[in-house]
């Protein structure tokens, strides 16, 4: 299983970092990061799409065809949709998730941004994501772009990942810590 991980990660960041040099050398960057994310979301939406690209079973002109229909269709084209087609013609679309996600970590990198993954218990206010924006920015020193997940069973309060580090500030997590020092006394 391991092996299989490390084989898709070194085959996805070979592809993404050959796709940004591309698309940084015909000035398409945006158009690329635009497109892959139409495509995440096809794939995101679509259990059969998702079974096309991870099946072994489908022979790479098939996989092609069908890619280039869906591609078509969705609108996605230029760099991008020439990029996804020749990911199927080597048989490499198992890979494309990863893919996407090393093209943006890559891309992000090289625009000094780094992404935090803020846990909430319910759904945050523009004022809010743009405060914490600003805090964060400040204690990085980055350009923080926040990704916001709910998740109810926190009760309240924030988690905030940025990298390896993690900030903590849900109730559960405060409960859960009044709860072990009552044990520990008691």
């Amino acid at each position: 299983m391991t092996d299989n991980v490390s084989l898709i990660s070194g085959v996805a960041l070979r592809y993404a970092s050959a796709l940004l040099d591309l698309a940084e050398e015909q000035g398409a960057t945006a158009e690329v990061e635009k497109g892959l994310d139409q495509f995440e979301a096809l794939l995101n939406e679509s259990a059969d799409l998702d079974r096309l690209i991870k099946s072994p079973v489908f022979s790479a002109d098939a996989q092609t065809k069908a890619i280039s229909a869906i591609l078509e269709k969705a609108g996605i084209s230029g760099l991008t949709a020439n990029f996804v087609k020749l990911v199927a013609q080597n048989r490499r679309l198992f890979a494309v998730p990863g893919m996407i996600q090393a093209f943006r970590a890559q891309l992000a990198a090289k625009r000094g941004e780094v992404t935090a993954l803020v846990t909430s218990a319910t759904e945050l206010t523009a004022e809010h994501v743009a405060a914490l924006q600003e805090a964060l920015n400040a204690s990085t020193g980055k350009n923080v772009k926040i990704v916001v997940k709910v998740d109810s069973s926190i009760l309240g309060g924030l988690i905030v990942k940025i990298g390896s580090r993690m900030i903590d500030t849900s109730l559960r997590t405060k409960l859960n810590s009044l709860k072990f020092a009552m044990k520990e006394v008691g």
